[in-house]
């Protein structure tokens, strides 16, 4: 009777064991869930952070762009506008002196009207440069800061 209880008592001791096991599995696959679920949820987040900061980046470069293309519209009319009243001035010289002196003064104006416009166009690139990726960059550091 007593081989009995002892292999009764055996199986339970067994048994127990078995469910304890199980009972840990399943708390450690939970457990595994659970941290993938939050590291998905993260990173959907940073991708949304990511992609809302590169939809305002290209906003902003587009922005910028139209307002650069209109600049250079603009100093194309001023750049026309100035050859034609010099080309009004050329049939009225008299002479060899007056085409060069009038031709020099107009080359002259035109070389400082493009000098000022190029700086004015270079300053507007790196302003539309630097508004269009500090956002991007600012965005893109956060996304990752939340995904960490």
């Amino acid at each position: 009777m007593n081989e009995t209880l002892n292999t009764k008592n055996t199986a339970r001791t067994a048994g127990a064991a078995q469910a304890d096991a199980m009972q840990k599995m399943r708390e450690t696959a939970e457990n595994g869930s659970a941290q993938v679920k939050q590291s998905i949820e993260k990173m959907t987040a940073a991708s949304i952070e990511t992609t809302s900061a590169l939809k305002n980046s290209c906003s902003t470069a587009l922005l910028g762009t139209q307002d650069y293309n209109l600049k250079v519209i603009e100093f194309a009319q001023s750049n026309s506008q100035a050859a034609m009243e010099f080309m009004q001035k050329l049939p009225g010289v008299k002479s060899p002196s007056d085409f060069v002196s009038l031709t020099t003064e107009f080359s002259r104006q035109q070389l400082a009207t493009l000098t000022a416009q190029a700086k004015e166009l270079t300053a507007l690139a790196e302003k539309v440069t630097l508004a269009a990726t500090e956002p991007l960059k600012a965005g893109v550091a956060k996304a990752f800061s939340q995904a960490a």
